[in-house]
């Protein structure tokens, strides 16, 4: 990191320290789950949402890596607030030229959500005169029950595309029951419904690189802020007149959990730096990231149960709200398995071709 990146992880914290504690977090998820608007208006007045948007459209001008900063620390909080949606949603936004609606998401006005799915034909795209028309409905679609519009990947007959859908305010989703409470879960069907066509095959591309990789940031700071609460406990808690820190087994599951958190630091800025550079293996970066923190957070989630014992898995203790948000991040823009079957294609050309894969 370098100072400016370092300012922004301290201001960061500043800022979820105060006002995504346990406590705040905990009345969220206690009235039903969604996110706090006091934390979002905050979030927005720093300027978080275009901290990637150039400034002549009214952003930070920065860049990935400062994304995944911020999304590391709002997985460290478990923070309830649409934030890795609407940075989505703008970077699709800008990239296509549809400038028009960015001002109103910058300022918090206007939330709009981000339909991605594993199978590209859950919906269908087909053109109607001069626009198209979507069918069919997406997984479901985090933010979807708040948001005026959709950034939706659908199937059109020359590949994958993406589009734009103004949502009825008359007609919202529904908000979904979900194990993470976090958030906010909708389902968004499609019956001819008009769109915008905002690109093809690259911008669906840069679309699941970007939200690969900040679904890998955001586990990577729950991973990072479980691996402490273990390490705490592990201190704390005596057994047999002394502190379980100090047994064999414990010392091993708490190293294995570092080795697991520092692993997944490196893949997931290693990816947020290949997107903002344009490098050539963004796409193998992204995946790599969604690969290793997926599985790693997994074991973490894990391990940290079993340091804790019984009050791991009490609804008074806030590891479950780590691990619930972590299981959907897991799936959020394809799981691991998605992503091996999207390496194995990327690296296949340099395998055939004899070239080296590192």
């Amino acid at each position: 990191m370098n100072d400016d990146q370092e300012a922004l992880r301290d201001g960061a914290r500043d800022v979820l320290d105060g006002l995504a504690s346990s406590p705040q977090v905990r009345a969220v998820v206690n009235r039903g789950g969604g996110w706090d608007a006091a934390l979002w208006s905050a979030m927005v007045e720093q300027g978080w949402p275009g901290v990637a948007i150039p400034e002549a459209l009214g952003g930070l001008g920065l860049g990935t890596v400062e994304v995944a900063v911020l999304l590391e620390g709002v997985g460290r909080h478990a923070a309830p607030a649409p934030f890795a949606t609407t940075v989505l949603a703008l970077d699709a936004l800008t990239e296509a030229g549809d400038t028009d609606g960015i001002a109103s998401i910058l300022s918090g006005e206007t939330l709009v959500c981000v339909a991605w799915s594993r199978r590209v034909d859950a919906v269908r795209a087909e053109s109607a005169g001069s626009g198209w028309r979507l069918h069919g409905r997406p997984d479901p679609v985090p933010y979807a029950p708040s948001a005026a519009a959709a950034i939706v990947v659908a199937a059109t007959p020359d590949g994958p595309g993406l589009f734009k859908v103004d949502l009825d305010p008359a007609d919202p989703a529904r908000a979904e029951p979900a194990m993470d409470r976090t958030r906010e879960l909708g389902w968004l069907p499609f019956d001819a419904t008009p769109a915008t066509r905002l690109g093809g095959t690259a911008a669906v591309e840069a679309l699941t690189n970007r939200g690969a990789t900040y679904a890998a940031a955001e586990m990577l700071g729950g991973a990072d802020r479980v691996l402490m609460m273990a390490v705490e406990y592990a201190k704390e808690r005596v057994q047999f007149g002394r502190p379980i820190g100090s047994f064999q087994a414990v010392k091993h599951r708490c190293a294995d959990m570092l080795v697991d958190v520092e692993g997944m630091r490196s893949s997931v800025y290693w990816a947020a730096w290949c997107i903002g550079a344009d490098h050539p293996d963004a796409s193998i970066a992204a995946s790599t990231a969604k690969i290793w923190c997926s599985d790693a957070s997994k074991r973490v989630m894990a391990s940290a149960l079993q340091v804790h014992g019984g009050i791991g898995f009490t609804w008074e203790h806030d590891l479950h709200l780590f691990m619930k948000r972590a299981q959907l991040d897991q799936l959020t823009f394809g799981d691991a398995s998605y992503h091996r079957e999207r390496l194995a294609a990327l690296l296949r050309p340099r395998v055939e071709a004899g070239e080296s894969i590192l």
